[in-house]
């Protein structure tokens, strides 16, 4: 069954297994932003570790405890990070179950400084949905091993998508939560996601060799490196598409998501210009844009080398 791309479109609420000890159960929060829904992975085979529960849904908590099989019990909750669509069912799972939960840290943890300074002048983004009150009982560092029975989890802290994401290790295999996806590229929209930190995320993961990465969102990436690859490409190639219309003229972000974003549905122009945003944030931090004092969302912004219109 060819699940890549578009085709990914698996039942709700089925727990289906992807390799020995490993299966995934696909929320019932499907949107654009969301895809078909918030993949939720059971991992292990006696001692079950649940990574990304997914949204306050008592269907999708009902339909966790339902795949259980004889024997199993959820020892681990993991969260690659606390967006709505993945941490917020982790509190009442914790409550059903007994088990801890584990992240790298509460809401806000992590947020470069730049971003904190964004938030610091009252900007709070276009909404992509923070779990404002979660705090997870364990905090895991970079590096970090956890064991749940046979199975070895490592922590790699991957901000970029949202300050406080990370990804697991398990094997040659990667939770790469919402950092790497087969469907779509990873929403960076500040003051929650940090365009630098995204870039050097990516280019952490380069350095190993990975067979598979579970996203948390659409299909299997079947191809790591390649997907790695066409990420930091197709940000260098953003980047030079706002640069190109700076030349024209002077911008906000969201003329230039206008300009560039052609074939965008209109209701998604709004994340689209957030996204731009996030790269004016980086080309301003590398003295390549500029404007009056410091990057705004409402701010129009020039060339710093420019000498007007050509």
């Amino acid at each position: 069954m060819d699940e890549s791309g578009l085709n990914f479109n698996p039942p709700i609420g089925v727990s289906i297994e992807l390799e020995p000890g490993l299966r995934r159960l696909l929320a019932p929060n499907p949107s654009p932003m969301t895809f078909r829904g918030t993949n939720t992975y059971l991992l292990g085979i006696s001692n079950i570790a649940v990574i990304d529960p997914g949204p306050d849904n008592q269907k999708h908590l009902t339909n966790i405890i339902d795949s259980l099989e004889t024997g199993q019990q959820i020892t681990h909750i993991f969260l690659t990070h606390s967006h709505i669509d993945h941490s917020p069912l982790a509190k009442k799972l914790s409550e059903v179950t007994g088990a801890k939960t584990y992240a790298r840290g509460p809401t806000g943890v992590g947020q470069s400084t730049a971003m904190l300074d964004l938030l610091a002048s009252g900007y709070t983004g276009g909404g992509e949905g923070r779990d404002e009150y979660f705090t997870p009982d364990v905090c895991l560092n970079e590096g970090e091993i956890i064991n749940v029975a046979s199975e070895q989890l490592e922590v790699i802290y991957t901000p970029g998508h949202f300050g406080n994401h990370i990804s697991f290790a398990w094997n040659s295999n990667l939770f790469s939560g919402d950092h790497v996806m087969d469907w779509a590229t990873s929403m960076v929209s500040p003051p929650d996601g940090d365009l630098a930190d995204f870039m050097a995320s990516c280019r952490k993961l380069q350095t190993r060799d990975w067979r598979f990465f579970y996203p948390g969102h659409g299909a299997i990436v079947q191809d790591p490196r390649g997907r790695l690859s066409w990420l930091l490409t197709h940000r260098l190639q953003r980047e030079a598409q706002i640069i190109d219309q700076l030349h024209k003229a002077p911008m906000s972000p969201k003329e230039l998501a206008k300009a560039i974003y052609i074939d965008t549905d209109p209701s998604l122009l709004g994340a689209a210009a957030r996204n731009v945003f996030a790269h004016l944030i980086d080309l301003c931090n590398r003295a390549i844009v500029q404007t009056d004092d410091a990057p705004r969302f409402e701010k129009t912004y020039t060339l710093s080398s420019d000498d007007g219109p050509n």
